[in-house]
């Protein structure tokens, strides 16, 4: 019961809205025409307020009373919403799912995943968070996120467990108006040390991590998306995601780098999904882990 009101005398109000009369109301609930008479004057009597209009040979919705349908109706997905979920918690799932996203994880595969997240368990609240360098893993080890996805750092926290998803091949790229695209040396660490470089950085750490650093003037991002706009501007070089340059490359807007020492930049970086040793994962994280470790990450 809400107050006066009990969701079966709006199951009734809705029927009628629904089917169109009391002994049609009445037959989709399986109960005879004067028990839904008898509910409908019990609510209209509680609530104060005339829901039909029995002038006529067979009553009639009020301005007010199809106004109230609708609203019990609404009432009514909400009721259902709230029994679904409540057996889903008691089956395991959690009250809400928080994920942190680092820039490096390629977006197709992450939304089939959520899609069929949303599809298997639709009443779990889930909150998505696009992080920076070092952000995913930091809400993780803080609480603020349950799962992460992103490229570990060599600083991963012990506390943290994490699963190998994919590998991310990497290439140096650089505006094929730079003049590193016109090089006809090979390409050394002095080289490229005469050159700007444009890095990814955790905004939180000063000056930041120095991994794969070559030139001794850099520029840091920390956004993936916004360092690749400078770099197709050509102010400097930098290594980035095959899957985020390649339509690039393709066009000829930018250009790839023979670069081939991994003693001088990295070919590639994995990418894993994380989640807290002491926090054990819920029936819809479990679900999201286990549906992107089948993705097929790049087609």
């Amino acid at each position: 019961m809400i107050g006066t009101l009990t969701l079966d005398q709006l199951r009734v109000l809705v029927a009628i809205e629904e089917t169109g009369s009391f002994s049609a109301a009445g037959r989709r609930l399986r109960r005879v025409q004067s028990a839904i008479s008898h509910t409908v004057q019990a609510l209209e009597t509680a609530q104060g307020i005339a829901l039909f209009d029995r002038s006529g040979r067979v009553p009639r919705f009020t301005e007010a009373g199809r106004v109230l349908a609708a609203q019990a109706r609404q009432v009514l997905r909400q009721a259902e919403a709230f029994e679904r979920t409540a057996q889903s918690m008691a089956a395991g799932l959690e009250p809400e799912l928080s994920l942190a996203v680092d820039s490096f994880v390629p977006t197709p595969p992450l939304i089939r995943s959520l899609a069929g997240l949303r599809t298997q368990h639709p009443e779990l609240a889930v909150t998505l968070f696009t992080e920076g360098m070092g952000a995913a893993e930091r809400r993780v080890h803080e609480g603020s996120a349950t799962l992460g996805l992103c490229a570990l750092l060599p600083s991963m926290h012990q506390d943290l467990q994490a699963s190998a998803l994919t590998e991310v091949t990497l290439v140096p790229v650089v505006a094929t108006t730079h003049a590193l695209a016109r090089e006809t040396r090979v390409l050394t660490r002095d080289i490229l040390a005469e050159h700007v470089q444009l890095i990814l950085t955790d905004p939180l750490q000063r000056p930041g991590p120095s991994f794969s650093v070559v030139s001794p003037r850099v520029w840091r991002f920390v956004e993936i998306a916004r360092r690749l706009e400078f770099l197709l501007a050509g102010f400097g070089w930098g290594t980035m995601p095959l899957h985020l340059v390649q339509p690039h490359l393709e066009a000829g807007r930018l250009a790839r780098l023979p670069i081939d020492d991994p003693g001088l930049l990295p070919r590639s970086v994995g990418l894993f999904a994380i989640h807290h040793r002491q926090r054990p994962l819920g029936l819809g994280a479990r679900w999201l882990l286990a549906e992107l470790q089948r993705q097929s990450w790049f087609d």
